[in-house]
This record gives C-alpha cells, sequence and structure tokens, in this order.
C-alpha cells in the first residue's frame, strides 16, 4: 500500500530549531582553538633523516636485486625449452605428457623385460642428448638449429614409443597365437 511520500511530511510536524545569530562565529572560534591545540612540535631534521634512509634503502634494494634477477633470456640459464618462450613451454610440456602417459601404460612382463630394457636405454640417450642441446644453448645462446634439435629429440622419444608399443601388441599377439597352437 503506497502511501504519497509529501503527504506523510506535511502531517508530520518537523521541528526545526532556530541557530543564534553569532553561532557560526562561535564555531569558527573554537576550531581553531581545537586545531592549534592538536599541533605539535616538529623535528625537521628528523624527517630528512628518514627521507633520506628510504632513499638509500631502496637504491640498495634495486641495485642488488637488479644485478641478479633482472636478466634477458640471452643471459638467463636455460634449463629446458619452457624458460625461452611460452610457445615453446606448450611444445615441451605436450611432448613431456605424452612421453610420461606412453612410458606408464607399458606393462613389463617376462616376456617384453628385454625389448623394454633395449627402448628405455635409447630413451635414455635421447635425454642426455637432450640435456647436452640445453647447455649448447645456455653456451652458444639462442639459435633455431639448437631448438629444433631439441623438439626433433623429443618427436623421437615419443616415436619410440610409439613403436615400442606396437612392436608389444605384436609381441602379444604372437604369444597369443603360439599359446593357442599349442592347445590344439
Amino acid at each position: 500500500m503506497p502511501k504519497d511520500l509529501k503527504k506523510m511530511l506535511q502531517d508530520k510536524q518537523i521541528h526545526t530549531e532556530k541557530l543564534s545569530k553569532n553561532h557560526r562565529a562561535k564555531f569558527e572560534v573554537k576550531l581553531q582553538k581545537e586545531l592549534h591545540a592538536s599541533k605539535k612540535v616538529s623535528y625537521p631534521f628528523l624527517k630528512i633523516a628518514a627521507s633520506f634512509i628510504v632513499i638509500i634503502g631502496l637504491g640498495s634494494i634495486f641495485y642488488f636485486s637488479g644485478s641478479t634477477s633482472v636478466k634477458t633470456v640471452e643471459t638467463a640459464k636455460i634449463e629446458s625449452l619452457g624458460s625461452i618462450s611460452p610457445e615453446l613451454k606448450k611444445i615441451e610440456n605436450y611432448y613431456l605428457a605424452s612421453i610420461n602417459t606412453e612410458i606408464s601404460s607399458l606393462e613389463e612382463t617376462k616376456e617384453n623385460k628385454e625389448l623394454l630394457d633395449g627402448y628405455f636405454e635409447k630413451i635414455s640417450e635421447l635425454t642426455a642428448d637432450y640435456k647436452l642441446l640445453t647447455q649448447e644453448l645456455n653456451t652458444q645462446g639462442l639459435n633455431e638449429k639448437t631448438i629444433n634439435a631439441l623438439i626433433d629429440n623429443l618427436q623421437l622419444r615419443l616415436k619410440l614409443l610409439y613403436q615400442l608399443k606396437e612392436q608389444l601388441n605384436e609381441l602379444k599377439n604372437l604369444n597369443k597365437s603360439e599359446n593357442e597352437n599349442i592347445h590344439i
């Protein structure tokens, strides 16, 4: 049930008190007394000394941290492709995740142990080569040839795992058919 606001205000009697003629002047005098009473004695030399301490502290922080943490890609130690650029990090993460997924999906049995060991030896050699290529990037600087070699290394490791998986399936099928022939 809406009520008219204007009518409600007219119905209520609003009491307004009149302020004395010199109320404003009295208020200003009290305000000035209060402001001047709270003013304390300042020591300008302390402010100057504090400013110097802050400036020296900030300067030393920038000097010491700037010399160690602000590095370009060329001077920073490259640990992997991901430390060069975000795009290369995505590529590297894709291949490494695929490699790890393939490795984790492998099942070792006494029939395939020798085959697995041979492939894992090749993959560990490629991993060592990857580390050498990364060191080459650190010593010789960024170049397209080394970056492509790193990507090729990752691709080759993944390709080897796909071949291994294919050979394991063939071995499994061969063992299965031999077992069926024995039972016949």
